[in-house]
């Protein structure tokens, strides 16, 4: 069997939060869903995320529940197929609930945009090139090597 993972997450309103995930395209497992969680599946074989009302949480963890708006307890990166792809999951995150959480970062083989869910957990779209960051560390490295700094590229 591979792993499978479940990030839990700690939400204030289930209905909000299965609202904003729905309109992201995303669906819900059945069997893991009712009144206190609802089973976000982010990819059918793996990668699930639990959204748990907060009492629910709390049977989970004697530690207290971080309030996500004021501090950060995780980053969610989430890949994509494309820049196109990143944007597309990022605006419509930020039509549907969410906001926004830094600016977009675009280092030419990757390109990532970030946003915030309803109950400001962060996540984070992303897109890279293999090849092309390979290519950008070799270049990296040869200009090391040759005493070539960032200023003078």
């Amino acid at each position: 069997m591979s792993t499978m993972i479940f990030v839990n997450l700690p939400v204030a309103d289930l209905k909000r939060s299965t609202d904003f995930f729905s309109a992201l395209g995303y669906s819900f497992d059945p069997r893991f869903t009712d009144e206190n969680a609802a089973c976000l599946v982010i990819d059918q074989d793996h990668v699930y995320a639990m959204l748990l009302t907060t009492e629910m949480m709390k049977r989970f963890t004697r530690k207290s529940i971080v309030n996500a708006r004021e501090g950060t307890e995780a980053i969610l990166a989430l890949s994509a197929d494309s820049r196109e792809a990143v944007d597309a999951l990022a605006d419509k995150a930020l039509t549907s609930g969410g906001s926004a959480s830094n600016p977009p970062d675009d280092q030419g083989y990757m390109y990532s945009r970030s946003f915030q869910d309803p109950d400001g957990h962060l996540w984070e779209a992303f897109w890279m090139d293999l090849a092309g960051m390979e290519n950008a560390a070799t270049q990296q490295a040869a200009d090391q090597a040759a005493g070539v700094s960032d200023v003078q590229r």
